[in-house]
């Protein structure tokens, strides 16, 4: 499914039109961006948890030379499923 997609499928189910339930998407999409970007978290209880996390600067090898190089500290998006999501995918 994609964006467009699951904008229909807002609409169909909240009986609101397209145009709205795509503000509606893009909303809670740049609220979860603002939140995670800033250091926070956002959990929906039963779909699963956004938050970012620290990946340490670290050693890596270039695959085509075998050369060592440095991988620079950086700041990673990641989500944790909540049980509900993780049930629905297991029946």
């Amino acid at each position: 499914m994609n964006k467009g997609q699951l904008i229909d499928k807002i609409a169909e189910n909240a009986d609101i039109t397209k145009a709205s339930a795509g503000r509606v998407l893009d909303s809670i999409i740049n609220e979860v961006t603002a939140e995670v970007a800033g250091g926070g978290e956002v959990a929906l209880v039963g779909f699963g948890t956004f938050k970012a996390t620290d990946r340490a600067a670290r050693k890596g090898r270039n695959p085509q030379t075998g050369a060592e190089i440095q991988i620079a500290a950086s700041r990673a998006p990641g989500f944790k499923a909540g049980k509900a999501l993780k049930d629905a995918c297991n029946p």
